[in-house]
């Protein structure tokens, strides 16, 4: 089993930034690529970008590069989303999760998930 818990949501005006991490735990040697994923209120959840956790190759959804950048520290265990040029339509629920397999564009795919921290932007 991997655990997940994420930190560093909240309220923000649209243009700032914000960073989120998340943290892992466990078996996490089985881990293959960690990602983030968001929901925003009544859309389905949606890929926002991954990380290899061996590697370092990274993917992102169309709609977030250039703004977004996720990395890693893997001496803690830790991956990154730093998040410039905020717009309101960012807000979400953002979850990070893990996968075992070599598919990270896909919510089925991941195995582990966290809470769920809240990014709130506003206009």
């Amino acid at each position: 089993q991997v655990q997940l818990v994420e930190s560093g949501g909240g309220l923000v005006q649209a243009g700032g930034s914000l960073r989120l991490s998340c943290a892992a735990s466990g078996r996490t040697f089985s881990i293959y690529a960690m990602g983030w994923f968001r929901q925003a209120p009544g859309k389905e959840r949606e890929f926002v970008a991954a990380i290899n956790w061996s590697g370092g190759s990274t993917y992102y959804a169309v709609p977030v590069i250039g703004p977004f950048t996720i990395s890693k520290d893997k001496a803690k265990n830790t991956i990154y989303l730093q998040m410039n040029s905020l717009k309101p339509e960012d807000t979400a629920v953002y979850y990070c999760a893990a996968t075992r397999a070599p598919s990270v564009h896909t919510e089925v795919s991941y195995n582990y998930w966290g809470q769920g921290t809240q990014v709130t932007v506003s206009s």
